[in-house]
Formats: structure tokens, sequence, C-alpha cells
């Protein structure tokens, strides 16, 4: 079935049909006041009257599909946009492979569906409140406007799986998109639902790694719920991908041009002290790639997952590009290879592989952070410079799965819990880095100048140079 025409002019820009379809229109145009109430109170802090030049979705088509304006965050026109289909969709993961794929969610798959719906809009309004008050510290307007951009698009993101839950889960989909607007990020009481979206986000370089390493998961779980055989949702999943690709670039760049200033700056200073050069230096660039990278790992969920498996045969979630990538969509008779602690050493085991889903998600993941880190030893190289940064290993420093419980070394060597806290601050951001980094946080208003931790752009964005005046009044 081909989805409506867009229409902007809706109270709620959307092509989902909002207009022949009353009772979601009304429940979405109650529930847009309180969103309202939530961005005015957890949004970004004092920033509501300025204008930041910002591209707002007008569009599904892969051409042309933004448009670009200076517009004050409030009025920034959040809508409900899915991907068209050319055809009638069919199921290609799972035991259902091949048959057309679903309309309407079956009874059977309803919690299943609903949590997964839940799981993945909660992340949206907390990365929200985690970036909150950022914006006073922005080293450039270029990059208070990236900010801002990837705020109102987790915005938009959030939008885009309330209207599933209203459109599809009645009732109890209206609770939930209440809840959503409830929970607070850090919150002790009613924190978000995802561990690594309730870590303080207080400095820009933690901002830095979070879409470096928190997006780019999100950009890993939006591509498998693509794959689901419920098709609202694997539509509405295409087109946040299209938004996602640039909350990954904010990161990998920004850390790129982190890591190249403080190159720079150990160039210029006669013992290579970054710090007393007023940068970041190469070993709390480390720290935060350790502590960010560690709690996003854990986004993927246990390395062996009854729930995952269940998810996979159902067709509700794929692999990533499940049907370029793969010839075997039932995922049957196949094992995965993973390590685990036993006695007190790491042993091999083999186990099933729809049981081990969630982690050939995360190989995937770990493999395109590989790729950006590489890319910025590349760079060092090119300037010269002895430094080089690493990944850990995905043992070190987990909350959720197998080596929840366990401590080990960066290397992935299994270590008592006293030699871990020995020389926790050498591996993690400790307070006296994230006091330094707060310290430096001066922020610069004047349009295509820099803070001296960071390098500039290479160029502008959204057809302007780094000189325009992106945020404004």
């Amino acid at each position: 079935m081909l989805i409506p025409s867009i229409d902007l002019n809706a109270k709620i820009p959307n092509n989902v049909g909002l207009a022949d379809d009353p009772k979601v229109r009304r429940a979405l145009e109650h529930w847009q006041p309180r969103y309202l109430e939530w961005w005015r109170d957890m949004g970004p802090s004092d920033f509501s009257e300025r204008e930041v030049y910002l591209r707002t979705a007008v569009s599904v088509e892969p051409g042309g599909w933004a448009h670009w304006d200076h517009v004050r965050m409030p009025d920034y026109r959040w809508g409900v946009f899915l991907t068209p289909r050319a055809q009638a969709a069919t199921i290609h993961v799972g035991d259902e492979t091949g048959a057309p794929a679903w309309d309407e969610v079956p009874g059977e798959h309803r919690a299943a569906l609903r949590r997964i719906i839940v799981t993945q809009a909660d992340t949206e309004p907390a990365s929200v409140e985690q970036q909150r008050l950022l914006g006073r510290m922005a080293p450039s307007l270029y990059d208070m406007r990236n900010l801002f951009q990837v705020n109102v698009e987790e915005g938009r993101h959030l939008w885009a799986m309330v209207y599933l839950l209203h459109k599809h889960f009645g009732t109890d989909g209206r609770d939930e998109a209440e809840a959503l607007l409830e929970r607070r990020s850090g919150d002790p009481d009613h924190p978000r639902i995802l561990g690594a979206f309730n870590q303080p986000c207080d400095h820009w370089l933690s901002f830095f790694c979070f879409t470096m390493f928190a997006d780019r998961d999100g950009k890993f779980q939006l591509a498998s719920l693509r794959e689901s055989a419920f098709d609202p949702l694997a539509r509405s999943c295409e087109f946040m991908l299209t938004e996602e690709a640039f909350h990954l670039f904010v990161g990998e760049t920004g850390m790129e041009r982190i890591i190249r200033r403080a190159a720079e700056l150990a160039a210029q200073d006669p013992d290579g002290d970054v710090r007393r050069q007023g940068g970041i230096d190469f070993g709390t660039l480390q720290r935060a790639i350790n502590y960010w990278f560690s709690y996003c790992l854990d986004l993927f969920g246990s390395e062996i997952s009854n729930n995952a498996a269940g998810y996979f045969g159902a067709g509700l979630k794929g692999r990533f590009k499940e049907g370029e990538r793969y010839d075997d969509h039932l995922a049957l008779t196949r094992h995965y290879t993973l390590a685990s602690v036993e006695h007190d050493r790491l042993v091999e085991r083999e186990v099933p592989l729809r049981s081990a889903i969630n982690e050939v998600l995360r190989d995937d993941y770990i493999h395109d952070c590989e790729r950006a880190v590489r890319k910025w030893n590349h760079m060092l190289a090119e300037l010269g410079s002895p430094q080089r940064l690493h990944l850990p290993n995905r043992r070190f420093h987990r909350h959720q799965g197998l080596h929840a419980g366990h401590c080990f070394n960066p290397e992935g060597e299994l270590i008592s819990p006293a030699q871990f806290a020995a020389r926790r601050d050498e591996w993690l951001l400790s307070e006296a880095d994230n006091a330094y980094l707060r310290s430096i946080m001066t922020p610069v208003r004047e349009p295509g100048k820099m803070a001296n931790w960071i390098a500039p752009p290479r160029r502008g964005i959204g057809g302007q140079d780094l000189g325009f005046e992106y945020v404004r009044g």
C-alpha cells in the first residue's frame, strides 16, 4: 500500500494521512502541547528565542528532502514521515520470510513490538535532556547549530515512534507516549530505560563521543528495525536513518577536529603538553573513547538472548542490511562462537546463531567504529604525530550481558576488581578530567571563530561558509 502525499500545512506535518484519520490526529494534537512543554523544560536551555539555521524535513524523496532556513527551535515543524513503498512489502527475515509484511500489529507480537518501539522512542528525548546545557559552552556558532540540529531531529524521531504508539497500540500506546515525557535522563526515581542515556554529557568531548558512539548504535538499531515485518515501523526507521546520518557526521568529524587540534598543540609545546596549551590531551581522549564506547556496547543487549532470538524468528528485527548481505534469512543451522568467564577464566563456546543475534549486530557496530578510529590515526600519521587511539576490547567496562560483573582491562584480559579500581582513572574519564574539560569550555559566539581546543571544520554546512551566522539573535 502506497502512503499519501506529504501534507506540510497540517498542524502536524505528515505523509501518513492524518487528515483522514481523525482519532489518531486528535490524539497526537492532544499530545503535542505536552511535548512542547517538555521541550521548553528539558530542551536546549536559554536559546528558545535564537534563530538557528536548521534543516526541516519537507519530503521523503532521496533528493531535496530538506528545507534550510533560520527558525526558532520552539517553532520547528516536527512531523511524521514514512518512506514510501513502490510495491507491497514482504517479510524478509525469520520464520515467515516471503509472506506479506504486516500493516497492523499481530496480536501475538503486540507486547514485543510495543517494547521495541518504546525502548527506541525513549532514547530520543533522553539524548536531548543529556545535551540541554551544551549550547552555553559551544565552541563555535557552527557547532552550536549542529547541536541544535541533532536535538530537533531527535525530537522528530520521538514523534515518529509516538505516532506508531497512538496509531497501532490504542490506550496502551497513549499511556506509553505520556510516559516518554515523564522519564528523565539520570533521574534516580524515573530514569531513562537504557543505561548510556542516563550518563552525564556535560562538556563537548562527551557530546562528540556520544554522537560518535551512541548515535552510531542508533544507526544499527534503526537498521535492524528497518528489516521488520511490521511495515509501518520499517518505513519509519528508513526515513529516520536519513536524518541519523548527520548525527554520526557531527560525532565523527567533531572527534577528528579535537584530535587534529591536540596534535597541533602538542607540536607547539616544547614538552608536547597539550593541556598546558589549553587543549584536550590524548590520554583524556582515549579515556573518553573507552568510557562512551563501552557504555554504548551495552545498548545491544546480552550476548546470548532468548528475546533477540524470538524477535528474529518472528521477523520483528533483522541483522544489519539483512536483505543485501545475507542469503539465509532463517539462521537456524549456524552457530556463533563467543567468549565467557567460567571458573575465573575465559573460555570459548558455540551457541545457536539466533541466540547470538545481538552479538552479530554488535560486531557490525564495532567494525564501523574501528573504521572511524583508523581514519583518525591515518590523519595523525599525516600530521607527523606519534600518538594513536584505539577502541578497548568489547569486554572492558561492561554493565550488561555475559561480561557484566567481571573486570577486564582495555585489552580484554580478566583482572580482579581491586586491579580495576586501582587503574580506573587511567582507563576511564575521571572527575578531574571532567573538571578540566568543563574549565576550557569557554563559549565562542563570533561567526567563523573557534575555541582553542578544536580545529575548524573543513567546510561550512547547508551551503554556507564558516563565517556564516548559523545562530543569530
